[in-house]
């Protein structure tokens, strides 16, 4: 289980390999937030924020075969009353980490969640010994690219048409080596 406590100056994930993270620009500091692997009792309250946060959501379906996969590890951040704030969807295939979706309870962004879950992301597919991480984004969506980018995650390409608009994707990718150079600046 990942733990993350943001009720003080301290601001630090707890990854159940032993890692600890920490996010330097939470805005509105929360109570405590868990971060654990996906269930599927977790899906009812898993699809309203995915219906919400996407134009074409996942099906429960789609969900379903992430949590079988032995290749995904899907998370949870959950507050400590059990509301489930957000998710994120992860996949390692060798040694290439993919964050496949991720996405925040509607009346609860804009305060660290995304951050926070991206964070943990990082920190695990570092654990499992990634080399990079790669995402695709929506040019359009705008505070994502931001998250991304404030993370050092970089513009690697563009998949013409990926979604079902006609919309681009932008593809990201994120050298996870700078994971240990973050740390020695430290």
């Amino acid at each position: 289980m990942m733990v993350a406590d943001t009720s003080g100056r301290q601001k630090t994930v707890c990854i159940a390999s032993g890692v600890w993270v920490s996010w330097p620009k939470m805005k509105k500091p929360m109570a405590e937030i868990f971060l654990q692997p996906m269930t599927e009792a977790d899906l009812d309250e898993v699809l309203p924020i995915e219906a919400s946060s996407f134009s074409s959501p996942w099906s429960r379906r789609h969900f379903l075969d992430e949590l079988t996969s032995p290749l995904s590890f899907p998370m949870v951040a959950r507050m400590s009353d059990g509301l489930v704030a957000g998710y994120i969807c992860m996949m390692m295939v060798l040694d290439e980490g993919s964050v496949l979706n991720v996405a925040v309870h509607p009346q609860l962004r804009r305060k660290g969640i995304g951050k926070m879950m991206i964070q943990a992301a990082l920190a695990e597919f570092h654990s499992r010994g990634a080399s990079f991480v790669a995402l695709e984004v929506r040019p359009t969506n705008k505070a994502a690219l931001s998250i991304y980018e404030g993370f050092g995650f970089v513009v690697t390409g563009r998949r013409k048409a990926y979604y079902e608009n006609g919309e681009d994707a932008v593809l990201m990718e994120y050298d996870i080596k700078r994971l240990d150079e973050d740390k020695h600046a430290l």
